[in-house]
């Protein structure tokens, strides 16, 4: 099994998780789609990650610019 997590560093929260069989762009999409459900970030938030192939997947960095 797999854990994708989104900690907010500020408050060292974890305000996003998701877990799957795979690791896949899927896996680490849901996984910020609850982060950002919950915190309803401003316009501009920067966003840390590994540089693993989920992270620079197209459909990944389109999730993030919408």
């Amino acid at each position: 099994m797999y854990l994708a997590i989104v900690m907010d560093l500020y408050s060292r929260r974890i305000v996003g998780w998701h877990i799957d069989k795979r690791m896949t762009t899927d896996l680490i999409s849901k996984a910020m789609m609850k982060a950002y459900n919950l915190r309803q970030p401003p316009k501009g938030l920067v966003f840390h990650s590994d540089r693993g192939s989920q992270y620079t997947s197209k459909q990944y960095r389109t999730l993030l610019t919408t």
